[in-house]
């Protein structure tokens, strides 16, 4: 990813400098007009290695939004805020970032504008809503909805991971158990045969892989590697990217599942945007962007253009066909009411315990298809082995 350096003029004609990162030009001027800012200059910073940014993951953003939020609604001015919120990072990369943005401040550079020339570091998402917060002279009530909305986020992640934890241990215990009934009991089983030629075809099978594993296991580890970054390599061809991200929300199992962690994130992220005061277009690209899925934003490219003509959100998000029904009279319910942002602010409250729940559920069907996988390699070996024990045990009573 590149880095550029720009000089451009916001919607009231004020001049922001400021760093963007971007993967081309075409990226970083698109990246710009979402942000509702006309670059009047810009230049590739060669300098800069996008590798060595330091970026704030949720628990750091939940942190740092609620020590502003708190400071700022007690009194403080928000020089001084960032002042003692600098002073309070102990990772000296964030002390660094945030010492910049104080002097940047105290020079008389607005909040949002100094973000922008950390965008690395911080997501474009909490630049949008800090710029929101400035113009409506409410950034205290800002600070505390980004707090709640980053350690939400923090939560989903954690519980994803904690999920998680039993899954890999299965996983790498299939692997262990794998390789050792190969590399160790097999060939010991397999010497029992004077003739190889006597061995059933599964044993010989078994055999081959046994010799494999044991003699040229190398191979398979460029096998691997070839797998993996052929995969990271095809999940950037954006034909194929779309397929993928469809398939996540429309598979079988578990892409309703899928869908109500994308919903709660989605309904979240929207209800914060739009009650901060920005405008529905740019609401529906920034909440659609945040949930990372290509197919949901060729959707939402059409949701866009369809609301920019007059039709009703709930409608043109009806026709995408990704969200829950009830999600999409919800909507129908807030625009008819006139209370959008507190019915989505409940909604998403609603399918953020949904969430939690599909990710348990989707949790638990990976753990009996490991379990069946476990299973069935045993008792492949033991198939495989049985020939040669039986045989033995033949030897032996005969003797």
């Amino acid at each position: 990813m590149k880095s550029y350096s720009y000089v451009a003029r916001d919607a009231r004609g004020k001049e922001v400098k400021g760093k963007a990162n971007a993967e081309n030009e075409q990226e970083f001027l698109e990246k710009m007009k979402e942000r509702g800012v006309y670059v009047s200059d810009y230049k590739e910073d060669d300098s800069t290695n996008s590798k060595s940014i330091y970026k704030f993951n949720t628990k750091e953003l939940s942190f740092c939004c609620r020590q502003l939020s708190a400071m700022l609604t007690s009194g403080l001015t928000l020089v001084k805020a960032i002042d003692i919120l600098t002073k309070e990072q102990e990772n000296e990369k964030a002390k660094a970032i945030w010492q910049d943005i104080y002097e940047n401040v105290q020079k008389g550079e607005s909040f949002s504008s100094t973000l922008e020339m950390h965008s690395g570091s911080f997501p474009d998402f909490l630049i949008s809503m800090v710029g929101a917060g400035e113009t409506s002279g409410s950034l205290d009530v800002i600070m505390t909805r980004m707090s709640d909305h980053y350690s939400k986020e923090n939560k989903l992640k954690n519980t994803i991971k904690g999920a998680m934890i039993y899954p890999i241990i299965l996983l790498v215990l299939c692997i262990v158990i794998v390789i050792f009934l190969f590399t160790f009991i097999m060939p010991t089983f397999i010497g029992m045969y004077e003739d190889p030629d006597q061995m059933p075809a599964l044993t010989k099978v078994m055999a081959a892989f046994s010799d494999f594993l044991r003699y040229r296991w190398y191979i398979l580890v460029i096998i691997v590697a070839a797998l993996v970054f052929g995969i990271r390599y095809a999940l950037k061809v954006p034909d194929l990217r779309l397929k993928v991200d469809r398939l996540i929300i429309k598979g079988p199992g578990f892409g309703p599942l899928v869908t109500k962690v994308y919903t709660g994130r989605f309904s979240r992220t929207l209800s914060s945007l739009y009650s901060s005061g920005i405008p529905m277009v740019e609401c529906l690209q920034r909440a659609s962007a945040v949930l990372g899925n290509s197919y949901i934003d060729q959707k939402f490219e059409d949701v866009v253009d369809e609301v920019k003509q007059g039709e009703s959100l709930s409608a043109a998000i009806t026709r995408t066909e990704v969200f829950e029904p009830m999600f999409c009279s919800v909507i129908y319910v807030g625009e008819e009411s006139g209370a959008l942002d507190s019915i989505l602010e409940k909604t998403s409250d609603y399918y953020e315990e949904e969430s939690d729940s599909a990710v348990q559920r989707l949790v638990s069907m990976t753990e009996p298809i490991l379990l069946i996988f476990m299973g069935l390699i045993i008792g492949l070996v033991v198939v495989g082995i049985y020939p040669a024990l039986y045989g033995s045990m033949e030897g032996l009573e005969n003797e």
